[in-house]
């Protein structure tokens, strides 16, 4: 028998990101943490990267639910928000009145919508008029499907990312949607003029009226439900004489979604004295620099290099900071080691010298083990790397790399891939792209460019690896293009030809999973393969369901789903098809 006493982690934030580094926790040391989840929404944890999927209609809410903890050292509490952090103490305190102590505090508070400040938005409590949503939590999309049975017109404002899905997802649904965004392209953060007329084209041709360079001036509100929105061109603005007033044009609508960003919620950290910035400011360590016991991961957590709100970044965030909380946890001390050294202590005899209280060659202290726990495998074991490793590893001429500190910061390749979600409209960037792309000599830029097919390309090449692409209107050479720059795929001689020709076997469609090599990523967001999956269960024994918890795969972007269900009911039939042993 053993004795251990765990480390209490408390998780400030029951999203996406605090959920996996739970599951992170347990995947390596059920035993050695208790652990408490404060969520502020009574929900069970669920796939953010999915609520323009539901607004959409291609997704029902319970099929983005992810799932629970499973462990009997781990307390959820829903629907309880953390009300302050007392560090002298090392205790949160809820607003439910609970306290919960700590030797780790990990907030994974996320981001909050942000709300512009233009007249008419808001109602004197401070809310938001009817018919004006975010889009942001699961409650908004739910809102937002409500909204559109009585709403024929639709304006979205903000042409990032959320934007466009949210567009194409309404237009999908029937209704005259309009996109307002202030820049003169769509997603300027990783989108160069060229690829962002190429998606604007996209966008009309699925009947979304855009509206580029141009500001939301006042939205229009009648008996407390908004019914319209006054939206005034820039370019029109900036043309008119001196002194005349800016025409602005009205914009019916009854349904409104706002996307222009987000504000990192940094005012319970703040609060407990703790360095904030736009987000909590923590080293490369994840912990804060005025307390190493409060750690920050996610949208609300501001590192060296910065972050890019994207979900694979703050799972890799998570994945990071289990492996550290891990690396502190005591060795496992034996029941007789303990009742060995009790014999040694006041008004009791020392040992004699020469006298061993153990047999020779037994330790009193169990040897503590350095190598991972069988659900962390790692390349050269005989097995799969396990998904722990492989989800934040880098995968070059076979071997895998951890995400280790290097004097640039922490590697995060893989964690900056982009990709919108807009129906047939398919929209990837990675790395080095965009406006924003610094002129480096090493870099080589290549690109294709045909406006009419829809189509535009875009790869940097630097000493023969890829470092960055644009890839709107190929959903297949985005596929690959994001395996080659994930897994540091030598580039060929002419980089030209990553514009057109796949650079690495895909995978096959999963109606004909026996040409799938083993090694084939299914899902790309948690770089699981068709061997994982396979490996998931017992022969036979195949269900989605399993497979999603043991891989994870699904539970990022969704576009795999497909793909994995039809290979389980592949492996299911192929095990049921072998003959029973004579």
């Amino acid at each position: 028998m053993n004795l251990r006493v765990p480390v209490k982690v408390v998780v400030v934030g029951f999203g996406m990101v605090g959920s996996r580094l739970v599951d992170e926790l347990l995947r390596r040391e059920p035993e050695a943490f208790d652990i408490t989840v404060l969520g502020s929404e009574p929900y069970e944890p669920y796939n953010r990267v999915l609520l323009s999927d539901v607004v959409a209609g291609r997704t029902e809410v319970a099929a983005i639910t992810m799932p629970l903890p499973d462990g009997a050292r781990v307390t959820v509490r829903r629907g309880v928000v953390a009300a302050s952090i007392d560090r002298g103490a090392r205790v949160v305190h809820a607003d439910d009145g609970t306290v919960h102590p700590y030797d780790h505090v990990v907030l994974a508070t996320g981001a909050a919508a942000r709300i512009p400040p233009i007249p008419g938005l808001r109602t004197p409590d401070g809310g938001l008029p009817a018919g004006v949503h975010a889009l942001r939590t699961l409650d908004d999309a739910r809102e937002i499907v409500a909204a559109t049975v009585n709403s024929p017109r639709a304006v979205v404002v903000g042409g990032g990312v959320l934007g466009l899905e949210a567009a194409v997802g309404l237009a999908g649904r029937g209704l005259n949607v309009t996109l307002v965004h202030h820049g003169e392209g769509l997603m300027e953060r990783q989108l160069a003029t060229e690829a962002a007329d190429v998606v604007r084209a996209g966008l009309e041709g699925q009947g979304v009226t855009v509206r580029p360079n141009s500001l939301s001036s006042e939205v229009l509100v009648a008996g407390g439900r908004a019914v319209g929105i006054r939206v005034r061109d820039n370019a029109a603005a900036a043309a008119a004489p001196s002194g005349a007033a800016p025409r602005d044009e009205v914009v019916a609508a009854r349904l409104i979604v706002f996307s222009v960003g987000t504000i990192p919620e940094t005012g319970l950290a703040a609060a407990a004295g703790l360095t904030t910035d736009r987000g909590i400011v923590v080293g490369y360590d994840l912990a804060s620099p005025d307390d190493p016991r409060v750690h920050a991961i996610g949208d609300c957590a501001q590192p060296p290099n910065g972050s890019r709100g994207l979900v694979a970044e703050g799972w890799d965030q998570a994945r990071r900071l289990a492996e550290h909380l891990v690396s502190l946890v005591e060795p496992v001390t034996p029941v007789a080691a303990v009742a060995a050294s009790s014999l040694v202590g006041p008004g009791l005899s020392p040992v004699e010298p020469g006298l061993s209280l153990v047999e020779p060659g037994l330790s009193l202290v169990e040897p503590v083990e350095t190598r991972p726990t069988a659900h962390l495998r790692l390349p050269g074991d005989g097995a799969q790397p396990s998904m722990a490793v492989r989800l934040g590893a880098l995968l070059t001429s076979g071997a895998t790399s951890s995400r280790a500190q290097t004097d640039q910061g922490i590697d995060t390749r893989g964690t900056d891939v982009v990709k919108v979600k807009a129906g047939p409209l398919s929209v990837t960037t990675m790395g080095v792209c965009g406006p924003s792309r610094p002129d480096v000599p090493a870099h080589r830029s290549i690109r294709l460019a045909d406006p009419r097919a829809g189509r535009f390309i875009e790869v940097v090449v630097s000493d023969g690896i890829l470092v960055g692409a644009t890839c709107v209107g190929d959903a297949r050479v985005a596929a690959d293009l994001t395996a080659a720059y994930t897994r540091r795929t030598p580039t060929p001689l002419d980089p030209a030809f990553l514009l057109l020709t796949p650079v690495m076997a895909a995978a096959a469609p999963a109606s004909s999973p026996e040409h799938m090599p083993e090694d084939a990523v299914v899902c790309r967001c948690n770089g699981v393969t068709k061997g994982d999956i396979a490996g998931a269960c017992p022969p036979g024994a195949h269900s989605v369901e399993d497979v999603v918890r043991e891989t994870r795969a699904t539970t990022g972007c969704g576009s795999c789903k497909d793909a994995v269900c039809g290979l389980v009911d592949w492996l299911r039939a192929s095990a049921e098809a072998v003959p029973e042993p004579a």
